[in-house]
């Protein structure tokens, strides 16, 4: 066999999928790619459900467990490339790139990426840089296009008391072919108790409520204790739990019902 390397491969959103970059897609193209060059596929490490990257500022690390797993290993394995569909696939922020390519250099090791045939983070020829640079702006450019649109149809749809888009809030539940979250009983009841606590204890900490609402044994959707973070995620909807929709600077009545 050729020379060594690890495949990775990411998808973040169903878009993604319907688009044809689905992890069983990108790991076929990966084996394939592998085949045809003579290259030793040890392991092909992935990540999914995650929007583009969380970057620890502090740590100066990429949010990413299956990422993360990959640098961990190669301290230990030599390795000559990691192979990817495209360098989205590795990252989609100037920051995460500059984090990804200052560990990937310091185990000298180089990105394969297959619809870019001619990318290098070792590359000094001024065509090939000129060239990936400019496939990385296009698909920049693109993400910032379509996030653009994404902002201004869920901004009229707010301004329309419509649900703007973004995970359901703990309390309700979305059906297929519904205009708006619809009140999850269950969930609603832990909803009102927490602004109940908010009220009658004013100066407790997000830990306290927490530990209050375990002890009387609420849950989360996924039936687990409660913790600050997910009490804080409650109380920062208020307004939303209180009929209005907010998005950006537009604050309008729901179409939804109240809970609180």
């Amino acid at each position: 066999m050729g020379k060594k390397v690890v495949g990775y491969v990411r998808v973040s959103t169903m878009g993604q999928v319907k688009d044809g970059y689905s992890l069983t897609y990108q790991v076929e193209e990966i084996r394939q790619y592998c085949e045809q060059n003579y290259l030793e596929l040890v392991h092909i490490y992935e990540d999914r459900g995650i929007s583009g990257a969380k970057v620890d500022e502090d740590g100066l690390t990429v949010e990413r467990e299956g990422l993360q797993t990959m640098l961990a290993d190669l301290k230990h394995d030599p390795i000559n490339y990691v192979v990817v569909l495209n360098t989205s696939r590795l990252w989609r922020s100037d920051m995460a790139k500059v984090l990804v390519h200052r560990d990937l250099k310091r185990y000298k090791v180089d990105v394969r990426a297959i619809e870019q045939p001619n990318y290098s983070i070792f590359a000094h020829d001024p065509n090939d840089f000129l060239v990936n640079g400019m496939l990385e702006l296009l698909d920049q450019y693109q993400r910032l296009e379509i996030t653009c649109k994404l902002s201004r149809g869920r901004r009229k749809k707010a301004e329309q008391g419509g649900y703007a888009g973004g995970g359901i809030a703990y309390g309700y539940t979305m059906h297929k072919g519904s205009k708006a979250p619809e009140v999850n009983e269950n969930q609603a009841i832990t909803v009102k108790r927490v602004f109940e606590l908010r009220q009658q204890y004013p100066t407790w900490s997000l830990t306290q409520l927490a530990a209050e609402l375990n002890a009387d044994g609420y849950t989360t959707k996924q039936c687990k204790p409660f913790s600050k973070v997910q009490v804080k995620r409650i109380l920062d909807r208020e307004s939303l739990y209180k009929g209005m929709v907010k998005y950006g600077n537009v604050v309008a009545l729901g179409q939804h019902q109240a809970i609180i």
